[in-house]
């Protein structure tokens, strides 16, 4: 199995070398990076499984640096937050990040984080179809590839995650915990709003109107349901 190679973005000298120590007692390959410009060109010349990325850094700050990378990058990333805001959180989700992580954090629970989001689910459903098609929609449950009308679409793994999710399980009401957990993993279930984010996300890549979803249904106080249009 492959050692998971990882990438710290911080500013602080002192958290990248705490980091780099910390991590590499876990058997990861770390890399880091003083600044948003300075991580593109790593990503440039490396391969990464993973990147924690500060949303707080002079210059090219970690929103803009997430967004840069999810132009042509599925790599997972954790956003390193400051401040406990709501609206800051969804930014950053709103920009690519798979997941965050508020500052000041305990290493256990960044450890926990890191291994949340190296994991995947399965690449294909226990049952059923590798491949869905549904009006003019194609997802490759095997290749994590979709497209729509003709025209492929990048997915982070996230996105990628809770739609196979979905799909997997049609025409039935999901709660928001089962979908956390599955896809995030046990440590999960309270985090709505990384769902809310995500679906919001695919909404707009799948949907022919976003705002009158067809097949991504809200469950009011409860979950999500796809709807597999019937052949």
């Amino acid at each position: 199995m492959r050692t998971p190679r990882i990438l710290v973005v911080d500013d602080e000298p002192q958290l990248r070398r705490v980091m780099r120590a910390a991590l590499t007692k876990q058997d990861y390959i770390i890399d880091d990076a003083r600044s948003g410009e300075a991580a593109l060109e790593k990503i440039r010349a490396e391969r990464y499984d993973l990147i924690i990325l500060d949303r707080n850094m002079p210059g090219m700050g970690g929103v803009e640096t997430c967004r840069s990378i999810r132009e042509h990058s599925d790599v997972g990333i954790i956003m390193l937050t400051v401040r406990k805001s709501e609206l800051e959180r969804i930014e950053a989700l709103d920009a690519g990040a798979d997941d965050y992580v508020t500052k000041p954090f305990s290493m256990p629970e960044l450890l926990a984080r890191i291994r949340a989001n190296l994991r995947r689910i399965p690449m294909s459903p226990r049952e059923g179809p590798a491949i869905v098609v549904f009006d003019g929609i194609e997802v490759d449950l095997g290749s994590r590839h979709l497209s729509v009308d003709n025209q492929d679409l990048r997915l982070t793994p996230k996105q990628f995650e809770v739609l196979q999710y979905l799909i997997s399980n049609p025409n039935v009401a999901i709660p928001h915990g089962k979908i956390l957990q599955a896809v995030w993993g046990p440590d999960y279930g309270n985090e709505a709003e990384y769902l809310h984010v995500i679906v919001n996300q695919l909404r707009r890549k799948i949907e022919p109107d976003p705002a009158k979803p067809r097949y991504i249904l809200t469950e009011p106080r409860f979950g999500y349901r796809f709807m597999l249009p019937k052949k």
